[in-house]
C-alpha cells in the first residue's frame, strides 16, 4: 500500500472505534472515490485484513457492470454467506415474520403465491435482517467495492441505511467512480460521520510512490529516468502501474533510461485496442472463453463460461490458465478445482474494455446463449433475463415466456422494477397474438408504484387487444380503473367499469366490476348522480346474503353510504355487521382495501370507535406480515390516529399522525397518502391547542387548494378552513367552505358526524342548525352540532343547548367534544365544578390549549386547580360497575323534551375508555373482558 498512509490511518481510526471500549466506541460510514484503478479495490481488500485481524465479521460484496439489472445482487453476496448451510426451519426462526417478505429477494426461498411486499416493506425487512446479523455477530464491517454498479435495488436499500451505521456496532465502506455513482445513491456522498471529510478521495500517486512499485517489482537498480518515465505513462495510476512493471519484468526488459521509451508501448498494450490484440494473440479459443467470461460477469463458473464458448472441458481449463498468465482473469481462486473456481478478471477495467471489444452481433449472441445456459444449469428465469435483455427481439416464445417468468419473481419478490424491464421488453419480443393482452396486464401491474400514466397507457392497449379470457379481461379493467382513481381520476375510473359491465356475460363477473364501480363513485366528490347511485346501490345490498367477498364489498359499501348521507346509527351497524359476520381480509391479493377501511370508519362515525380500532389494529397487522409498509401502512397509522383523535385521545392521535406522517413522505408528497396524513395531524394539533404549529405544518407541506377530488376522511378542504378559522381569517375560511358546500350538497353528503364543514360555517356565519346530527343518531355528532349552535344561538338559550350536549356526550366516547362542551358550559354558568370537570376531561385528552384557557377562567372564578387526578387506560372498579349497570337497565332513549340530569361520571369515562356509546356498552364490554383474559 504504497502512498495510502492517510487512508490506512483512517480506516485504523473507524476500526478502533469498532473494536475498542468505552463510550466512544461505535460504528461509522468510510466512502473512498476516486477514478478506475487508483487502488479502491486494494485498499478495501486491506481493510478487510485489518477487520478479520481484529477478529470483526466480514460482509463483502461487489457491484458488477453486467450485474446491474438483477435486483438484489449485492445485497445477496451479502447477506447469502451469513445464513447458507442454514435448514428451512432454522431460517423461519432466524427471519422471523420477515421470512416470506426478504427470504425470496436473498435467494434464500421462493416466492409464496399472493400479494407482494411493496418495495419500502422490503428495504424495511432488509433493514432488519442486516440489523440483527449486526447485532448477533457485531462487531461488523461491511464493504461494498464498485458501487457504482450496484444493483438499483440494493444501492437505494443501502444508501437509506447508511445512516444507522454509526448507531450500531457496524464501519459501513464503499467504494465507486465519482462520475458513476447513479443520484439514488447520493447518502454516500454528504453523509457526516465520524471519519471526518466524507466521501475520502483517492489521489494518483506520486513519481517517487511509482519509482518505489518499479523498483519493488524490477529491482532496486532501477534508475531514476526509466522511473519518472513510468510514472508519466501511467499518469500515477497504480493499477496501470503494476501492470506495466509486470510486463517490463515478462520481458525482461531492462530498467534504465535507454529503454524508458518503450514504456509507453508497453502501456498502450494493457488498455483499449492494445489489451484486446494482447488477447487475440492467446489464440481463438482463449478470446472465446474471455468473451464468455465478460459476457456472464464475475463470480464465473468455468463450465457455465465454456459452454456460453462453445468449449469443451479441456480446452476451457487451457483457456482459463492462459488468461491467469496473461494477468486478464484472477488467480485468486486457483487453489480449488477448475471446473468449480469462480473466475474473476484482474480488474473491472479489463472487463469492460474486453466485454466492449465483442463484435455487437456475436455480443447478443453471446447473451443469448448465457441465457439458456444459465436456465440449463438450474439457476432460474431471472438469472437469464438478465441476459435477454441485452438481446434483439427475434420473436421467439421462449423469450417470452423467460422474461414473464422472471417478471412475476421480481414482482413476488418485491421489484416491480426489474419486473417492469423485463416485461417491456417481452412486449418487443413479441409476444404471440393471443399472448399480447396478458403480457400487456402484467406490464402494468409492474408498473403500477412507479409509472401510474404509463400504467394507464398499458393497461388501455391491452383492453384493445382480442382476447377470450373474460377473466384476463375483467382483471385488466379492475387494475386500469384502481390506478385511475389513485391518481385523483375517480371519474375515469367509474367510465372505464361503466363501458365494460353491459358487455359482462357472466352474473358474478359483472356484479365484481359494479362493486368497484360502486366503491370510486363514493370516493368522487364531484360524482353526477349521487343520489340516484345512492338508491342502486341500497336496492342491491339489501338483497345481497353476503355469500362471498363481492357481496360483502357491497353490503359495506352500503354501510359507508349510509354513514355518509347520515341515515340513522342502527342502519349503518346493520350492514357494518353483515360485512364482519366472516373475517374480513385488508390484504387479499385481488382486492384493495378501501372497503375494509370504510367499514371499520363506519365504527367510528357511529360512536363505536373501539372496535374501530380493533379492526383496524387487525388491518395493520395483515399489511405489516405482507410487507405493506408504503402507502397502506401510512393510511393504517393515520385513520388510527383519526379514531383516538375521535376519542379524545390526542397525545396518542399525534403519535399515530406523525408516524403516518414519516411513512407517507417516503412515498411522496401530494399523493393521496401525504394528504390524509397532513390533514389528520392538523386536526389533532389544533385540537391540542397549537394553531400555529399547525400553520407552520401546513406551509411546510404545501397543504392547500387545489385539493384531491376524492371523499376522504377527515375532508381535507375543512380541515382548511378549521385551519384558517383558528387564525382568525374568517372570511378566507367561508370561501373555503361554500365550496365544500358546492361539492357535497348535490350528493346529499350532510352528515355533521361525518365531515362537520356545516358546522364550522355555521361558526363563521352565526347560524346553526343541530337537525341533521338528530337525525344520524350518533351521540357525539349531536353533542357537537349543539355545541357549535350554542356558540350562535341567543343568550338565554345557550345554557339549555350546552346542558343537553354534555349530557349526550358525557354518554359517548368523544372525550375531547365533552371537554369542549363541559368548557362552554361552565364559563355560560360561571359553574367552577364544571369547569374544574372540563380540565380534568382536557388534561386527560391532551387537549393542552382547552385545559389552560379553561383553567384562566376557572381561577378567575376562585376556583383551585384540580390536582392527584390521573387517567387511568383500564377500567377502574366504579367504572366497570357503571357501565354493567347501564347494561343491565337496557333503558329506553331518553325524549328530547325531558330536562336531562347530571351525567354519571363514572359511566361517562366507562364510554370514553371502552370507545363506545351507551347502546354499544354490552358488545364493549365483552370485547373488553376476551382482551383482558
Amino acid at each position: 500500500m504504497v502512498e495510502r498512509d492517510t487512508e490506512l490511518a483512517i480506516v485504523d481510526e473507524a476500526l478502533d472505534q469498532l473494536t475498542g471500549p468505552g463510550p466512544d466506541a461505535g460504528g461509522a460510514l468510510l466512502a473512498f472515490s476516486g477514478p478506475a484503478g487508483l487502488g479502491k479495490t486494494t485498499l478495501l481488500a486491506e481493510l478487510r485484513r485489518r477487520a478479520l485481524a481484529r477478529n470483526c465479521t466480514v460482509l463483502a460484496a461487489r457491484g458488477g457492470e453486467q450485474e446491474q439489472s438483477q435486483p438484489f445482487h449485492v445485497a445477496r453476496q451479502l447477506i447469502q454467506p451469513q445464513l447458507a448451510g442454514t435448514s428451512e426451519q432454522e431460517l423461519r426462526a432466524a427471519l422471523g415474520g420477515w421470512y416470506s417478505i426478504v427470504g425470496p429477494a436473498l435467494g434464500l426461498c421462493a416466492p409464496e403465491q399472493g400479494v407482494p411486499p411493496d418495495p419500502q416493506g422490503l428495504r424495511d425487512g432488509l433493514d432488519w435482517v442486516l440489523t440483527h446479523l449486526v447485532v448477533k455477530r457485531a462487531p461488523v464491517v461491511l464493504v461494498l467495492d464498485d458501487a457504482h454498479w450496484a444493483d438499483p435495488e440494493s444501492l437505494g436499500w443501502l444508501a437509506a441505511f447508511a445512516p444507522r451505521a454509526e448507531h450500531l456496532p457496524l464501519l459501513l465502506v464503499v467504494a465507486y467512480r465519482p462520475d458513476e455513482l447513479p443520484a439514488h445513491a447520493d447518502a454516500f456522498r454528504t453523509l457526516p460521520g465520524r471519519a471526518g471529510q466524507r466521501p475520502l478521495p483517492l489521489a494518483p500517486l506520486t513519481p517517487a510512490a511509482i519509482a518505489t512499485l518499479v523498483r519493488e517489482a524490477v529491482g532496486a537498480h532501477a534508475d531514476d529516468a526509466f522511473c519518472q518515465e513510468a510514472w508519466a505513462v501511467t499518469t500515477g495510476n497504480p493499477f496501470e502501474a503494476v501492470e506495466l512493471t509486470a510486463k517490463v519484468r515478462g520481458k525482461g526488459l531492462t530498467p534504465v533510461e535507454a529503454n524508458a521509451p518503450q514504456l509507453r508501448d508497453l502501456a498502450a498494450a494493457q488498455r483499449g485496442s492494445g489489451l484486446v490484440a494482447r488477447l487475440e494473440r492467446l489464440g481463438p479459443s482463449t478470446v472465446r472463453f474471455a468473451w464468455a467470461c465478460a459476457v456472464l460477469g464475475t463470480a464465473i463458473p468455468q463450465d457455465l463460461a465454456a459452454r456460453v464458448a462453445a468449449l469443451g472441458a479441456e480446452e476451457a481449463s487451457d483457456a482459463t490458465r492462459r488468461l491467469r498468465d496473461a494477468r486478464i482473469l484472477s488467480a485468486a481462486a486457483a487453489e480449488a478445482p477448475e471446473a468449480e473456481a469462480g473466475l474473476e478478471f484482474v480488474h473491472p477495467l479489463i472487463a469492460t474494455s474486453i466485454y466492449r471489444a465483442i463484435p455487437d452481433a456475436l455480443r447478443v449472441a453471446l447473451h443469448g446463449k448465457a441465457a439458456a445456459a444459465v436456465v440449463d444449469a438450474g439457476l432460474g428465469s431471472s438469472a437469464a433475463a438478465r441476459h435477454l435483455l441485452e438481446t434483439h427481439p427475434e420473436n421467439d416464445p421462449w423469450v417470452v415466456r423467460t422474461l414473464r417468468e422472471a417478471a412475476g419473481e421480481n414482482l413476488r419478490a418485491g421489484a416491480p422494477e426489474a419486473a417492469r424491464r423485463q416485461l417491456a421488453r417481452a412486449l418487443l419480443e413479441p409476444p404471440d397474438f393471443d399472448e399480447r393482452a396478458a403480457v400487456l396486464y402484467e406490464l402494468g401491474c409492474a408498473s403500477l408504484l412507479t409509472e401510474p400514466a404509463n400504467t394507464v397507457n398499458h393497461l388501455r392497449a391491452a383492453l384493445a387487444e382480442p382476447s377470450d379470457d373474460p377473466a384476463l379481461r375483467q382483471g385488466i379493467v379492475i387494475r386500469l380503473a384502481q390506478v385511475l382513481a389513485h391518481s385523483d381520476r375517480l371519474a375515469e375510473a367509474s367510465e372505464s367499469l361503466a363501458r365494460e359491465i353491459p358487455y359482462t356475460q357472466d352474473v358474478r363477473a359483472r356484479l365484481r366490476l359494479q362493486s368497484e364501480q360502486f366503491m370510486w363513485d363514493a370516493f368522487n366528490a364531484a360524482e353526477t348522480d349521487s343520489p340516484a347511485r345512492s338508491r342502486r346501490l341500497a336496492r342491491l345490498a339489501d338483497r345481497l346474503t353476503g355469500r362471498d367477498l363481492t357481496e360483502r364489498y357491497i353490503i359495506g359499501l352500503r354501510a359507508w353510504d349510509a354513514c355518509l348521507r347520515g341515515e340513522p346509527v342502527d342502519v349503518v351497524l346493520h350492514h357494518a355487521g353483515r360485512v364482519l359476520e366472516r373475517p374480513f381480509s385488508w390484504a387479499h391479493e385481488d382486492r384493495g382495501f378501501e372497503v375494509p377501511v370504510l367499514v371499520a370508519m363506519a365504527h367510528m362515525y357511529t360512536d363505536r370507535p373501539g372496535r374501530a380500532e380493533e379492526l383496524f389494529e387487525a388491518g395493520t397487522a395483515e399489511f405489516e406480515r405482507h410487507g405493506w409498509r408504503g402507502a397502506h401502512l401510512s393510511f393504517a397509522y393515520s385513520l388510527r390516529a383519526y379514531v383516538r383523535y375521535r376519542r379524545g385521545r390526542l397525545v396518542e392521535a399525534e403519535e399515530l399522525a406523525r408516524a403516518g406522517l414519516r411513512l407517507a413522505e417516503r412515498v411522496g408528497r401530494r399523493t393521496p397518502v401525504h394528504w390524509y396524513a397532513i390533514a389528520i395531524l392538523l386536526t389533532t394539533l389544533l385540537a391540542r391547542g397549537r394553531p400555529e404549529e399547525a400553520w407552520e405544518l401546513a406551509r411546510e407541506h404545501e397543504y392547500g387548494s387545489p385539493f384531491p377530488a376524492a371523499v376522504v376522511f377527515p375532508d381535507s378542504q375543512t380541515v382548511y378552513a378549521e385551519l384558517l378559522l383558528s387564525r382568525g381569517e374568517v372570511q378566507a375560511a367561508i370561501v373555503e367552505l361554500e365550496a365544500v358546500d358546492r361539492r357535497l350538497t348535490p350528493r346529499g353528503i350532510q352528515n355533521p358526524a361525518w365531515c362537520p364543514w356545516q358546522l364550522h360555517l355555521a361558526r363563521a356565519v352565526a347560524a346553526g342548525d343541530p337537525q341533521r346530527a338528530r337525525a344520524f343518531g350518533a351521540a357525539s355528532g349531536i353533542g357537537q352540532a349543539l355545541r357549535v349552535a350554542a356558540q350562535v344561538a341567543a343568550p338565554e338559550e345557550r345554557a339549555g343547548l350546552l346542558q343537553e350536549a354534555v349530557t349526550l356526550l358525557s354518554a359517548s366516547p368523544a372525550g375531547y367534544e365533552l371537554a369542549c362542551a363541559l368548557a362552554a358550559l361552565g364559563t355560560e354558568l360561571r359553574d367552577a365544578d364544571l369547569l374544574m370537570q372540563a380540565v380534568v376531561t382536557a388534561r386527560e385528552c391532551g387537549a393542552d390549549g382547552l385545559a389552560a384557557e379553561t383553567t384562566d377562567t376557572l381561577l378567575g372564578l376562585g376556583g383551585a386547580l384540580p390536582c392527584g387526578l390521573a387517567w387511568e387506560d383500564g377500567l377502574t372498579e366504579e367504572e366497570r360497575r357503571a357501565a354493567d349497570l347501564a347494561v343491565r337497565a337496557e333503558k329506553e332513549p331518553v325524549p328530547e323534551t325531558v330536562v336531562l340530569p347530571s351525567p354519571d361520571w363514572a359511566l361517562s369515562a366507562a364510554c370514553r375508555k371502552l370507545g363506545t356509546d351507551r347502546t354499544g356498552l354490552r358488545d364493549a364490554l365483552e370485547s373488553f373482558a376476551r382482551s383482558s383474559t
